[in-house]
């Protein structure tokens, strides 16, 4: 299995929010982690679900970039079912599964963990594009 990589390197919404690693489990299986920090946290101290959206966006998207030979993909709709919760020090690993790649869209699902227990379910659409990414 593939060491993870830190995808949070240039300046942006993750490397401020603390950064994500990614690693290819195969063509279309990847994950990612992050350890939850104090800024994560809530009022109730348990991990913001805005956070937690944040990076199964994120973890996906880089998911679906690489399913997309590496072109730039939008989110287009991002379901997420929430369902338990994570502290300061926990780390999150993200499961995304790439269920289909169409010519101009692509298909996913995700499944965020901590500790061995269920943080929240994803699933979503994204936009393959024309775009490419500012340097």
């Amino acid at each position: 299995m593939k060491k993870f990589e830190n995808i949070s390197k240039k300046p942006g919404f993750m490397k401020h929010n603390g950064g994500l690693m990614f690693r290819e489990i195969s063509k279309k299986k990847f994950q990612f982690k992050t350890i939850v920090k104090k800024i994560h946290l809530n009022r109730a101290g348990i991990t913001h679900g805005g956070f937690i959206a944040g990076i199964i966006d994120a973890g996906s998207g880089t998911a679906v970039h690489r399913a997309a030979d590496k072109q730039v993909c939008v989110t287009i709709s991002l379901d997420i079912k929430f369902i338990g919760s994570s502290n300061i020090g926990d780390t999150i690993i993200g499961d995304v599964e790439i269920e289909k790649v169409t010519n101009s869209l692509v298909f996913m699902k995700c499944k965020l963990s901590s500790n061995k227990k269920i943080l929240a379910i994803g699933s979503g659409v994204w936009k393959k594009t024309k775009r490419s990414f500012v340097n």
